[in-house]
């Protein structure tokens, strides 16, 4: 279960740089430039614990990559309906 988009980014970097065939993930320093969109093929994070975030956003993309673009909309959607708090300190959910 990834806690957040950022912490995402990073464990799919490492899953990227893994070191040989008996690990999961790699080990390094620096940053990342990963940029995760629709169609991207998750490589070790199978959940996320996320808050809602902005229509159009880059972090927007990478749920709807992660958890089916429609889904996440009706989801969405549904947030909006019913008041929920967008932002760093609003409401979350989680995607399994």
């Amino acid at each position: 279960i990834s806690v957040g988009t950022t912490t995402v980014r990073l464990l799919e970097q490492a899953a990227l740089q893994k070191n040989n065939n008996d690990e999961y993930i790699g080990y390094g320093s620096g940053w990342t430039d990963l940029f995760i969109t629709p169609g991207y093929e998750f490589r070790i994070v199978d959940s996320l614990v996320t808050n809602f975030h902005l229509p159009k956003s880059t972090l927007l993309m990478l749920i709807s990559a992660f958890g089916e673009k429609d889904l996440m909309m009706n989801a969405y959607q549904d947030a909006i309906r019913h008041g929920y708090r967008f932002y760093s300190f609003g409401d979350c959910m989680l995607i399994l």
